[in-house]
């Protein structure tokens, strides 16, 4: 029997089919609050038009997600959606800080500013000293010490832009390997094209990371206002860890390591992914309303 014909006679239990339309119930709810809020008050458009787009990730995910499990046979095809509109939300992140420090000019004129300054509560040790941004082991053997100033913004702009792209490309690229059946989502094989996107993802993911844990480091006393640790943590939990734990399931299941009742009841690693998916984005939901609403924290720029 072909992998497509078996997708196409399976259903996921009841139980999964329930439990998880609870949760996206609750995430579609709270995420429309959120919106509304937002809306209700939208004096500063030039930063909430791109922290909606952010928000807008949760219900994204959320609905594409439950018709993944509800009807497996597209999950591919949902998974390509997801990672287009993942692509839009980093852009949306990336721009909703820069938007806060007053926008391109004077997030380059702030970092030019900074020069000897240091931020107090750097992350992952990271320092600034003499102007410039110096890298943790083992980067600080790759990689020189980034200049602030417009060289730090561009190389940070890149990072994200890059991600973007590759995201965006391999998106395309999984829709015309899945025509010819040789994508094999979740399936570490050398005649899959899965394996190969996912290393590429990776590294590229890992680097727009990267740049963006630098950023923070750089501005995050001027961001203190906006609370930047807890939406980026947030925004990190969403984009990052989520893809990386797909490929952390899809590797188990390779290799027979997932025993659970959950996965045993799910059958398809697919299924374990959208239907963890659909529990975790409620709960992201909550910290969307805790560290994004407006009420809490009001928007200001330099």
């Amino acid at each position: 029997m072909k992998i497509t014909d078996y997708l196409l006679g399976y259903s996921p239990p009841i139980w999964a089919t329930l439990i998880a339309g609870v949760f996206l119930v609750i995430a579609l709810t709270l995420s429309v609050y959120l919106i509304f809020q937002h809306l209700s008050s939208y004096k500063h458009p030039e930063e909430q038009k791109f922290l909606i787009g952010v928000i807008l990730m949760v219900p994204c995910y959320s609905v594409e997600s439950f018709v993944s499990l509800v009807d497996p046979s597209i999950s591919v095809y949902c998974s390509i959606l997801r990672d287009c509109y993942e692509s839009f939300a980093m852009y949306c992140f990336g721009r909703y800080l820069v938007a806060c420090l007053g926008g391109e000019e004077r997030t380059i004129e702030f970092m030019e500013r900074l020069g000897y300054a240091s931020s107090k509560t750097p992350l992952l040790g990271l320092d600034c000293e003499k102007g410039t941004v110096k890298h943790p082991f083992p980067m600080n053997y790759i990689l020189r010490p980034w200049k602030l100033g417009q060289w730090f913004y561009q190389v940070v702009k890149f990072g994200i832009v890059q991600y973007m792209i590759i995201k965006l490309l391999t998106a395309l690229l999984s829709l015309i390997l899945e025509a010819f059946g040789v994508y094999c989502e979740g399936e570490f094989k050398w005649g899959c094209g899965y394996p190969y996107m996912a290393v590429v993802l990776n590294f590229s993911q890992s680097w727009a990371l990267y740049c963006l844990v630098q950023f923070y480091t750089v501005t995050n006393d001027e961001l203190a206002h906006i609370k930047p640790l807890a939406k980026f943590l947030t925004f990190k939990s969403i984009v990052f860890l989520t893809w990386w734990q797909g490929v952390a399931i899809a590797l188990f299941f390779s290799l027979g390591l997932f025993r659970s009742k959950i996965a045993e009841g799910l059958e398809l690693k697919s299924s374990v992914q959208d239907f963890i998916i659909c529990i975790e984005y409620s709960s992201s939901t909550d910290g969307h309303c805790f560290c994004s609403s407006p009420i809490c924290f009001p928007f200001q720029t330099l």
